[in-house]
């Protein structure tokens, strides 16, 4: 199972799917597409542990993380 991770105001949102289940990766897709179109970031872990930012899902990622833009003010 992959997961997809989902950080905002209220904490964190873990969604899983299995990247072998063509419906499951259909929808991990959209969901990915739908995130970062509301401005989310998305990024992967390296083998290193370092982030690495993506702009398409990585169905072989373990965990892809969503984190929001930063407002400064």
């Amino acid at each position: 199972m992959a997961t997809i991770l989902i950080l905002d105001h209220s904490g964190d949102t873990r969604q899983h799917f299995d990247p072998k289940d063509s419906e499951q990766l259909a929808w991990a897709n959209a969901r990915f597409a739908e995130l970062t179109a509301e401005g989310y970031t998305a990024a992967t872990r390296r083998t290193s542990g370092e982030p690495k930012v993506v702009r398409a899902l990585d169905p072989t990622a373990e965990e892809t993380l969503f984190y929001p833009r930063l407002v400064g003010g």
